[in-house]
Parts: structure tokens; sequence; C-alpha cells
């Protein structure tokens, strides 16, 4: 049978709960929890009660958070 777009992906969805993804990060839940509020960080899932991240949306989260190192340089002449 032809996969469709209604069927489930190769890849099953991973979810990481607060708890996880601070362990992952080595931050408080706390900061996920503001970051929340403030409707900054990965995207999230609220599903009944629970907050959960999706896998794909972390990894989206921390490429986009990658940065150059730049090195500078003195002004003056040599």
């Amino acid at each position: 049978m032809a996969q469709t777009s209604s069927t489930l992906p190769d890849r099953p969805v991973r979810h990481l709960n607060q708890t996880e993804l601070s362990r992952r990060w080595s931050l408080s839940p706390r900061t996920l929890e503001r970051w929340r509020w403030r409707r900054q960080g990965p995207d999230y899932l609220k599903i009944g009660g629970r907050v959960v991240y999706r896998l794909e949306d972390i990894e989206a989260f921390e490429a986009a958070q990658t940065r150059n190192a730049t090195v500078r340089l003195s002004g003056g002449a040599a």
C-alpha cells in the first residue's frame, strides 16, 4: 500500500516533557515555564494539563541559536 499523508511517518514523533528538556539543556524547569509565559523558547504542545516539546521543535530551536564566533582585532596600527 502506498503511503499517504494520513499514514504515520516512518520515524515516530518523540516528545520531551519540561523536566527532560531542562536536563538536556542544564536549565531550571522554571526557566522553561518563564519562556513559555514570555512566548520565547521552542514551540510546545499542551495536551490535557501536560506540556510536551516535540524533538523536531527542540532541534530547530537549537539550530536557530547557533552563533558564529567572531574575532575582534585591535584598531591600532602595528
